[in-house]
């Protein structure tokens, strides 16, 4: 049977949404666009990479270098310019276009130094093709190779920064294609989008909810999970609003809508979304500034050297040297020197159950002080266990719950579930059960071994006249769902029920602590039962009663006091927080909206990889730094050296020299991020292993 009576006797607030209206195309363009530029860098890359193999090798510098002949014929030497022309042209155009950029906007950058060096190379070689420089000034392989490094370092500069759209898309997934709307006697059926405030709509039974509304006729157990985070259906009845997206799990309502379109509380989620997405701050990266100070650093340099050597009365060794300055300081190292280190460190994290999504989560996370848990479905399972059982006198624990069990057999309620997987773990045989009834709202029953056995809330004392077991006093403090067990009219037991923890947030959170960083919880659910988890957990603090258009102020209110926050979640109503904090980080049993929305997401369900995620951070950022200084500080040497600071001593370094170097350094950075792979992301080796106090038993008996 599928019966899915109503055993859930605590009452959830259910507030309605303030919504606004909201376009959301700004920032679909924004991913469009995003999305845009990873494939002409990806295409670019793999075309300039097959039109650079003839380049470099039939170039006769590279040749000779190399020590290898080139095929007889004149045709061999036109191919390195006309196939560096095309690089230049075509695989150059991106830095091209962004050099205008930032001389535009007065700030420049990578952009501005990779075009002055490509610029450069290509008038250079042109004019050493054309005998009117010296010969040793052709750098088409050279130009060839930069091209194609600048490319490979962008492509996966900019996959790492794509951010994706899907937990938008998620969200309206979330709305059925089409409602039943009530037509005078007729039932018909539109999109969602036909629908007008005042119009009344039919939900059955493991439908969901088209758009928001109060319901006038039925009641049903609703699974407001995906919204809320409560991990327990909640019961409304007549009067009661629904929301947009929420499922009603055990019989159908007619629900008057309220709202519709922008105005409903899904939309608002949304909105919240894409506005905490769209104002996230990013920071300057590090490779931008570095290239912004090697940018002049070169050109003056460059100006130097030219106003040394004409002085000097060699106006002709002003000329390859300026051009040699100019060449070499275009940073190939420094262009590979952070994406590199993302890519590998974003490719071990994949393989120890973390995923990056962005790359400003990957730096930004070492930095992170605070870490704000949800609590369902993160710190617990985000399902209902049993926790206690009290049997009244002249009864057992285990009888009341073996009972409970036979009559629950035929039952698929989450608690009756619960119910009946402690009831296996007894390790006793479970009577058979007949006469299975549910009552919404009140419980269910059925005649076990003769007996006529009731199992429900606190509706169902009231129908008998009975009152409930001194036992649950406790029980209800810690906000725990209670269901009495009656035989016949006789109150024989109760149990306890709640969210499950999870025994690994337990060594998450004491390993968080012991790196100094604060624990935070948030909840939807009663002060009651967060402050049960947390005292349990050891979390620093609590944010109980909190509605999902809350959450992500509460993740502001901790920014504002000064900490960088780390928002851990797994749900619809997780999505807003998520894009608000510094670095959201999704689990990744949760929903796809929650993974939209995120930086960071956790493959696996065990909060301890957030500590995987720290570790990985901080030795991705020391990468970072050990390349940048070196790809920075080889161009801080190469360039004096290349502009003949020490040909009063008899050492000018020739160009080919400097172009080798200039390559052998971005091999050493390459070498460096490789060493990334070695980093050990096990969550029992970086979060600890066995939990302090643990597994949760199935239940306490009283």
């Amino acid at each position: 049977m599928t019966e899915h009576p109503d055993h859930h006797p605590v009452v959830m607030d259910h507030a309605g949404h303030d919504m606004a209206q909201h376009a959301m195309s700004d920032h679909d363009m924004a991913g469009h666009t995003m999305s845009d530029h990873v494939g002409q860098f990806r295409r670019l890359f793999w075309i300039m990479l097959v039109l650079a193999l003839p380049t470099v090798g039939l170039d006769a510098m590279f040749a000779d270098l190399l020590g290898y002949r080139l095929p007889d014929g004149g045709w061999v030497t036109w191919i390195p310019p006309v196939l560096g022309t095309v690089i230049y042209l075509w695989g150059g155009r991106p830095f091209l276009t962004g050099a205008v950029g930032e001389i535009r906007s007065r700030r420049p950058g990578m952009m501005l130094l990779i075009a002055l060096a490509i610029t450069v190379a290509f008038l250079s070689s042109w004019g050493s093709t054309l005998h009117l420089l010296d010969h040793e000034l052709s750098f088409w392989w050279e130009l060839a190779l930069l091209v194609v490094i600048m490319l490979l370092g962008h492509w996966i500069e900019m996959r790492s920064l794509a951010q994706t759209t899907s937990a938008l898309d998620s969200l309206a997934a979330l709305l059925p294609d089409e409602a039943e709307k009530v037509v005078g006697d007729e039932v018909v059926t539109v999109a969602p989008g036909d629908l007008a405030v005042g119009d009344v709509v039919i939900v059955r039974p493991g439908a969901s909810v088209p758009v928001d509304g109060v319901i006038v006729d039925g009641a049903a157990a609703m699974d407001e999970s995906m919204v809320t985070g409560e991990s327990i259906a909640v019961r409304r009845e007549t009067g009661d609003k629904v929301v947009a997206g929420t499922i009603a799990t055990d019989s159908g309502v007619r629900v008057q809508v309220t709202a519709t379109g922008d105005d409903t509380a899904l939309a608002g989620i949304r909105r919240l979304v894409a506005d905490a997405q769209a104002s996230s701050s990013r920071a300057q990266r590090l490779a931008d500034t570095a290239a912004g100070w090697l940018f002049w650093y070169a050109l003056g340099s460059a100006l130097l050297t030219a106003i040394v050597w004409t002085a000097l009365g060699m106006p002709d060794d002003a000329v390859v040297r300026v051009i040699t300055v100019l060449v070499i300081a275009c940073p190939h190292a420094l262009g590979l020197a952070i994406p590199l280190v993302v890519s590998i460190a974003t490719e071990r994290a994949a393989r120890g159950g973390v995923l990056i999504t962005d790359r400003l989560a990957l730096e930004t996370m070492r930095t992170v002080d605070a870490v704000l848990f949800d609590k369902t479905g993160t710190l617990t399972k985000g399902e209902p266990v049993v926790t206690d059982v009290a049997a009244a006198p002249g009864h057992e624990p285990d009888e009341v719950l073996a009972l409970a069990t036979a009559a629950e057999t035929d039952s698929e309620h989450p608690l009756a579930r619960a119910i009946v997987r402690a009831g296996e773990q007894l390790g006793r045989p479970i009577p058979g059960a007949s006469g299975f009834t549910a009552s919404p709202a009140v419980g269910v029953s059925a005649l076990v071994d003769g007996r006529r056995i009731h199992v429900g809330g606190p509706h169902l004392l009231a129908e008998y006249g009975l009152s409930e077991l001194a036992d649950v006093v406790p029980w209800r403090a810690r906000g725990a769902i209670i269901l009495h067990v009656l035989d016949g009219d006789e109150v024989i037991g109760a149990l306890a029920l709640a969210d499950e923890i999870r025994p690994e947030s337990r060594a998450a959170v004491d390993a968080l602590h012991a790196r100094g960083v604060q624990v935070v919880m948030i909840t939807g659910d009663a002060q009651a039962v967060a402050e049960s988890v947390g005292a349990d957990l050891g979390v620093d603090r609590i944010y109980a009663g909190v509605r999902p258009e809350d959450k992500a102020a509460k993740v502001a209110e901790l920014q504002h006091e000064g900490h960088t926050v780390a928002m851990v979640g797994d749900g619809v109503n997780d999505a807003p927080a998520l894009a608000q904090a510094d670095v959201g980080i999704a689990i990744g049993a949760g929903t796809d909206v929650a993974i939209g929305s995120a930086g960071v997401i956790l493959a696996s369900s065990d909060p301890r990889s957030v500590l995987s995620v720290i570790e990985l951070s901080r030795a991705g950022y020391r990468k970072m730094q050990q390349n940048l200084w070196w790809a920075a500080g080889y161009n801080l040497i190469a360039v004096p050296l290349a502009a003949g600071v020490l040909a009063p001593i008899g050492f000018v370094m020739p160009m080919s020299v400097g172009a080798l170097l200039m390559s052998a350094s971005t091999v050493v950075v390459a070498l460096n991020a490789q060493l990334l792979r070695r980093l050990d992301l096990r969550p029992e080796r970086v979060g600890g292993g066995l939990p302090r106090t643990g597994s949760v038993p199935a239940y306490r008996a009283r």
